[in-house]
């Protein structure tokens, strides 16, 4: 099979969001393969965030979640976010791939 970019990338999508720390984001991550909503959740530890929040800037730690899922689950991703993420406000952005390796296409689309 070759992994040449494949035009059905529209059909996946790349979810941002943070969790507080590792085992949070372990815990999501578990929860969101498990179910079947995600694929893959790539963690990466060591991250700042600065943002606003009720009229003040915060900077804290987080670990980022990159949550790799096909585009018609993206709204029950969202909804489990919203359901089992601590934040009051988690972060939910999904980014559409210009293009996606044929293989990995092919196993994401079928996990």
């Amino acid at each position: 099979m070759s992994d040449a970019p494949h035009s059905d990338a529209a059909a996946v999508r790349v979810v941002l969001g943070t969790a507080p720390d590792e085992e949070e984001g372990r815990r999501l991550a578990r929860a969101l393969v498990e179910g079947g909503l995600a694929a893959c959740v790539n963690l990466v530890p060591g991250i700042t965030s600065v943002y606003r929040w009720e009229g003040a800037v915060e900077e804290s730690p987080e670990v980022l979640m990159v949550i790799k899922t096909r585009a018609e689950r993206l709204g029950d991703v969202e909804q489990f976010l919203e359901r089992e993420h601590p934040y009051d406000v988690p972060e939910c952005v999904a980014l559409v791939p210009g293009e996606v390796g044929q293989a990995y296409l092919s196993w994401l689309l079928e996990a």
